[in-house]
């Protein structure tokens, strides 16, 4: 179900310029962006726009710490937002629809660099969340690349997936 924002915010308007202008090739600047954008909203600012930023920035990335540094804050944000702040932001969205993603970022990670237990510990979760996932293609993506990534660990293959955010470029 998709349905307007509830209200205007700012921030998040800044974050998904951000986030399109990278997805344009500007990575860097899209980068140099959010990073200033996360240094306006602190580490203990508003969680939904920490956890949004952080997650969108580790696909920024190339570097598997660096990204993973950045998947983690967006857990740790996801983990500090209510469903309430969220429903303010966007009706329809739920914060049980972002573990799946977000725990698919952290096993892809850790795989990369070749940590395959905490690997495993995270496409686990993410499979446990994935029956949240919305009938669509949107959601059709994000179970087709746990799958990817769960064959990726018992592979021990730690190279980058053709199909991870960002790859493309």
């Amino acid at each position: 179900m998709t349905t307007a924002p509830a209200s205007p915010d700012p921030t998040m308007e800044a974050i998904g310029h951000a986030v399109a202008e990278g997805r344009a090739g500007g990575r860097a600047s899209a980068r140099r962006k959010l990073l200033g954008l996360w240094s306006a909203i602190g580490v203990t600012g508003d969680p939904l726009h920490r956890c949004s930023l952080a997650h969108h920035l580790a696909d920024l990335y190339e570097d598997a710490a660096q990204a993973l540094a950045w998947d983690i804050r967006a857990l740790d944000a996801a983990d500090a937002m209510t469903e309430q702040r969220l429903q303010e932001h966007h009706a329809g969205l739920h914060i049980v629809g972002f573990s799946p993603s977000l725990h698919l970022n952290l096993a892809d990670n850790y795989r990369r660099l070749g940590s395959f237990e905490a690997a495993i510990e995270h496409i686990d979760a993410a499979e446990a969340h994935a029956p949240s996932l919305p009938r669509n293609p949107y959601g059709d993506l994000l179970r087709g690349a746990i799958g990817e990534v769960a064959e990726a660990i018992i592979r021990r293959d730690r190279s980058r997936r053709a199909s991870a955010p960002g790859s493309a470029v």
